[in-house]
């Protein structure tokens, strides 16, 4: 018998055999926001939530991406080493900012050295502004985001939807899922907020019209 197991044994004898049945969990809420993803609406409101969780919010064009990605770094970094910024390796070519390092599974120690990470995504929710990671080659191994200490994620419109219910919809529930609302924050220790605890204090997203 396995610990699990012995922890489940003790519970159901101490529920005893007359435990009352679980009732059945309603599943009638709202499942969809009613609005196509790329709304203009649902991008306003995902740019609105993202800023006022502290993220900078770059919007352009799709030709425009690796420019912006680039210029967006400058200003988080100042001048830093190109070669300071890792990617996602099923980034696409022309979303990587030039002199860029991909990610090629070196130890995750390694990955604390780099000043900056760039990933896509898999979803963005606009109703609670949260990007979801699933570890896919286009958003990159889940370390790779937590570790450096800026995060640039590229949002394209039709990955924004409105509600979590279809956020979820979309994704492998037995993938290593990552949701981002946000730069890393605390206020656990006197109700001071403190950035940079468990993953980037910087978040940039370059969302793609």
């Amino acid at each position: 018998m396995t610990a699990r197991e012995e922890i489940l044994g003790r519970i159901r004898t101490a529920l005893g055999p007359d435990r009352a049945v679980p009732p059945e969990v309603r599943r009638d809420y709202r499942l969809t926001d009613g609005r196509v993803p790329g709304d203009p609406e649902l991008m306003a409101l995902l740019t609105d939530r993202l800023e006022d969780y502290k993220a900078t919010v770059v919007r352009c064009a799709p030709h425009e991406v690796g420019g912006t990605v680039g210029a967006a770094l400058r200003t988080a970094l100042g001048d830093h080493d190109p070669a300071a910024v890792v990617v996602a390796p099923g980034l696409p070519p022309d979303w990587r900012p030039e002199g860029a390092v991909e990610d090629d599974g070196r130890p995750v120690v390694a990955l604390a050295e780099y000043a900056a990470t760039v990933t896509g995504v898999t979803v963005a929710i606009a109703e609670t502004g949260t990007l979801v990671l699933d570890g896919s080659a286009l958003c990159g191994r889940r370390a790779l985001s937590l570790l450096p200490d800026c995060l640039v994620c590229v949002v394209t419109a039709d990955q924004v939807v409105g509600s979590v219910p279809e956020g979820l919809a979309t994704l492998d529930p037995l993938a290593p899922l990552t949701m981002i609302s946000g730069p890393s924050a605390t206020s656990d220790i006197e109700l001071q907020r403190v950035e940079g605890v468990h993953g980037p204090r910087t978040l940039l997203v370059v969302l793609v019209d």
